[in-house]
């Protein structure tokens, strides 16, 4: 048991020292200037974090995703929940929803940039944009879930329809909820990238495209490695979180269970 538990936690860590080494085998066997070996791209990183200038721009994404994803999540969540249990409002805004979700929020940028510039406005948008759809596809299916008689007992005492949305439907929805979130955070540094990598001004994704540009090869990979840092903490510290948040939800093996 010790050993799976132990297993489990280098797993990730394992994945990585893999992935490290199959990337400096290939950029050795390669030998090509625009593939550097991942050891020369580790040794950037200090130089882009010791950077004040590389830090600023790196802040202002963080500002930006953090904008667009906590404004996402404010106006998904209800939205969703009343989706989820209001026919008419679910048909109202179902034919506007399956419009957009096919579009890739990246291709919305030039059209966002015609309108509000170049500036934090339209990238938070499209920030906005890709998180709100999983948030609130995944708040209608929690509410959808949540039983009728719940409903029917929250009635009998005495509640009205938005504290039954906010007592009962939300707490139900909540482990739903909050899959639909964490879905939305990944998406939210993706698209926080890619905006920033079109609108170039400011940020994580200006960094490593000027860098491209430069042909600063071992600068790019060392972004990426930084980007991909970012992603791997922000999703542990919102699985934690949400551990926290719904443990009631999820079974608890006290003691072992035994398929012999």
């Amino acid at each position: 048991m010790r050993s799976r538990v132990l297993f489990a936690r280098l797993a990730p860590l394992l994945a990585c020292v893999g992935l490290l080494a199959v990337w400096q085998v290939a950029a050795l066997t390669l030998n090509n200037d625009s593939f550097p070996t991942a050891l020369d791209s580790i040794r950037a990183i200090p130089s882009i974090l010791g950077d004040k200038e590389a830090l600023i721009n790196i802040l202002a994404s963080l500002r930006r995703m953090a904008i667009g994803f906590g404004t996402a999540v404010l106006v998904s969540i209800p939205l969703g929940l009343l989706m989820g249990r209001s026919r008419s409002v679910a048909s109202f805004f179902n034919p506007l929803l399956m419009v957009i979700y096919p579009v890739p929020k990246a291709a919305l940028m030039p059209i966002i940039m015609l309108w509000l510039g170049v500036g934090d406005l339209s990238k938070t948008l499209v920030i906005f944009l890709g998180v709100s759809l999983p948030v609130i596809y995944h708040s209608f299916e929690g509410a959808k879930a949540v039983e009728e008689k719940m409903l029917w007992s929250g009635a009998a005492m005495g509640l009205s329809a938005v504290e039954r949305l906010v007592r009962i439907v939300l707490p139900a929805a909540l482990p739903e909820i909050l899959t639909g979130c964490r879905t939305g955070l990944v998406l939210a540094l993706i698209t926080m990238i890619t905006s920033e990598m079109i609108a170039r001004q400011s940020g994580a994704g200006n960094i490593l495209f000027n860098a491209l540009d430069m042909g600063q090869y071992d600068t790019v990979f060392a972004m990426i490695i930084i980007i991909g840092g970012m992603g791997i903490f922000l999703d542990a510290a919102f699985e934690r979180m949400r551990e926290r948040l719904v443990r009631w939800s999820e079974p608890q093996f006290d003691i072992p269970l035994s398929f012999s």
